[in-house]
């Protein structure tokens, strides 16, 4: 059941009515059970799992959130404008078919920033700072920075000390 009060809190009752309107009277992404911008699409809402009741998959403006194989997001995740999770690709002999592969995997304090792409199977584990316009190709281990194209290590980063638990 979803919580609204938590919802509200973390959105404010004003920014929730736009997306109220645009879900709910102009029917965009209107099955999905979250607030998602009317600017962003979220394909196969089912086969997203999340640990906490937010990050919202779309929530900001211009995201690409489709989950045929699925998506698994933790605690503590934020997703910047832009950003594209595609989890499935279509199978180069037929066109009209996805290929299998594992779910997208997102552990707990992540970042990604803005027009960030995420591939199908990639797994983040705990404290992955992505930066704007990478594209990940391959999973990545705990507490490093990475960027680009495709996407690698630039620094290694300390533990995640933040309060996790603010909302």
């Amino acid at each position: 059941m979803v919580n609204l009060s938590k919802h509200i809190k973390y959105i404010g009752v004003f920014k929730r009515i736009p997306y109220f309107i645009a879900q709910r009277m102009f029917l965009v992404n209107f099955r999905v059970p979250w607030p998602v911008h009317w600017s962003s699409i979220v394909s196969n809402h089912k086969n997203i799992k999340r640990a906490d009741f937010r990050p919202y998959p779309g929530f900001m403006p211009g995201q690409y959130i489709q989950a045929i194989n699925g998506i698994e997001i933790g605690k503590n995740v934020r997703l910047g404008p832009g950003v594209k999770l595609i989890s499935a690709s279509h199978d180069l002999n037929d066109y009209s078919k996805h290929a299998n592969s594992g779910p997208i995997v997102i552990g707990d304090n992540c970042w990604l920033s803005a027009d960030v792409v995420v591939l199908p199977g990639v797994v983040l584990q705990e404290h992955v700072v992505v930066g704007a316009g990478a594209v990940v190709t391959k999973s990545f281990g705990p507490n490093v920075l990475i960027g680009g194209n495709p996407a690698k290590v630039i620094k290694y980063l300390p533990s995640y000390v933040g309060d996790q638990d603010k909302w």
